[in-house]
């Protein structure tokens, strides 16, 4: 795993489930350290320390804005190549380092997902979007074990060339709804599409309690930041997450 550290600079103004109808695999094993770190995931040990003390960080700031309560998060990058479904992941780990919150990160990249890929998970059943057009009708079907104890995945599924209309649709909705209420000490989250290029990190963001925005250290300008930002409504928007900082 390359080094990375992730600060959250927050903008002005600004622990057990009841139930589940998540998909179980029994035989499913932990991953092992190398196994994360080829997955590009924070884990416990002293190589990746670092990364996941940053995390663990931005968690902490989360809670606090989000005051405890079962928050949604959309992280959406300032345009692709800024890191934001490495962040994404990584945020929902933290969440799920918790003994007493499950995580769930939703691949909401339509036209380019690679959640699925980066965590070597299968996704023959489908995914979001397969259930959104309605050719899945089981929404325990699109939710998959990880390998990481507490975090699953919702893969976006077959890939579209746009999904707004599906982002803004009642059934997506309800959908994000009915994960957010399947347990207590839940947080979901969605792994947005590059903010500049497309509308459909703005659309997300209507589902969402907190947003952060990643920069690519170096990659971006601040006023690509600020345009980017600018999307959101201040009053969700936690701060920004400065990504491949060596």
């Amino acid at each position: 795993m390359n080094a990375r550290r992730n600060t959250l600079t927050p903008q002005a103004g600004g622990e057990a489930g009841s139930r589940s109808i998540t998909r179980t695999d029994p035989g499913l094993q932990p991953l092992s350290p190398r196994a994360l770190e080829e997955r590009k995931l924070i884990h416990r040990n002293d190589s990746v320390r670092s990364q996941a003390d940053a995390f663990r960080g931005l968690r902490t700031k989360l809670l606090a804005l989000g005051r405890d309560r079962d928050f949604i998060t959309l992280v959406a990058p300032v345009q692709a190549g800024c890191g934001g479904s490495f962040v994404a992941r990584n945020l929902a780990a933290a969440f799920a380092f918790d003994n007493s919150r499950t995580a769930l990160l939703v691949d909401c990249d339509a036209l380019h997902p690679t959640q699925h890929k980066a965590l070597g998970v299968d996704v023959a059943s489908g995914g979001m979007m397969d259930y959104l057009d309605g050719s899945i009708t089981d929404l325990a079907a699109i939710q998959y074990q990880t390998g990481l104890p507490r975090l699953h995945l919702v893969p976006s599924g077959t890939p579209r060339e746009t999904a707004g209309e599906y982002f803004s649709s009642s059934r997506m909705r309800m959908m994000i709804d009915s994960l957010r209420g399947t347990q207590s000490n839940r947080h979901l989250i969605l792994d947005g599409p590059p903010t500049l290029d497309s509308p459909d990190a703005r659309i997300l963001s209507d589902l969402a309690d907190l947003i952060v925005v990643v920069a690519g250290y170096g990659q971006v300008t601040v006023d690509s930041i600020n345009d980017a930002a600018s999307n959101f409504d201040p009053d969700k928007l936690a701060g920004i997450v400065f990504n491949n900082i060596y």
